[in-house]
C-alpha cells in the first residue's frame, strides 16, 4: 500500500490541527484525527505541535490501524490497494470495534462482491455522519478506482 497516498487521503478526510480541538463527539483530539483519549501526547510535547509531530503521530496511529486490522481481519492484505485503503480509512475513522460491526459489510468485501459492500457502507449510519467521505469510498469500493484521489509529490 503506498503509505503517503494513504497519510494525504487522511490528510484530507481528518483534516489537520496542530492544537487540541473536540471532535464531534467532544473527544479531544489533535494532529490528523488523533483520539487523545486512546491515545495521549507524548510526554513533553506542547501546542502547537510541528509538521514532523503530527507527522510522526499520524505514522503511529497508521501503524496501530494496520495492526489492528491484520489482527481481527487477516484477509485485507489481499484486496487490491485501492480497496485496502478503503477498509483502512474507514478503521481509522470508526476504530476497529465499530468497523467489526459492519458484518455483512466486511462479508461482501472478503468475498469480492464489492457492489454489494458498498450498498452495506451507503445503508450505514456512517455514511450519514461523514457525508463526501463515506460517498467517495464507497465508489471507491465499488470500482476499485479512488476518486478525487489526492497528488503527492
Amino acid at each position: 500500500m503506498d503509505l503517503i497516498l494513504m497519510a494525504a487521503e487522511l490528510r484530507r478526510d481528518e483534516g489537520v490541527r496542530y492544537v487540541l480541538y473536540y471532535d464531534t463527539k467532544g473527544i479531544p483530539s489533535t494532529g490528523v484525527g488523533r483520539n487523545l483519549r486512546a491515545s495521549p501526547l507524548p510526554a513533553g510535547w506542547v501546542y502547537p505541535l510541528s509538521d514532523a509531530q503530527v507527522d510522526q503521530l499520524l505514522n503511529s496511529d497508521l501503524a496501530n490501524t494496520f495492526a489492528q486490522l491484520d489482527h481481527s481481519l487477516p484477509w485485507w492484505r489481499g484486496l487490491d490497494e485501492v480497496r485496502q485503503r478503503v477498509v483502512a480509512n474507514m478503521c481509522f475513522n470508526l476504530g476497529i470495534g465499530t468497523l467489526m460491526t459492519f458484518h455483512n459489510t466486511l462479508g461482501a468485501m472478503r468475498r469480492g462482491a464489492y457492489a454489494v459492500a458498498a450498498a452495506g457502507m451507503k445503508a450505514s449510519a456512517w455514511h450519514g455522519q461523514v457525508g463526501q467521505r463515506a460517498a467517495r469510498l464507497c465508489q471507491a469500493m465499488e470500482s476499485g478506482v479512488m476518486p478525487d484521489e489526492p497528488v503527492v509529490t
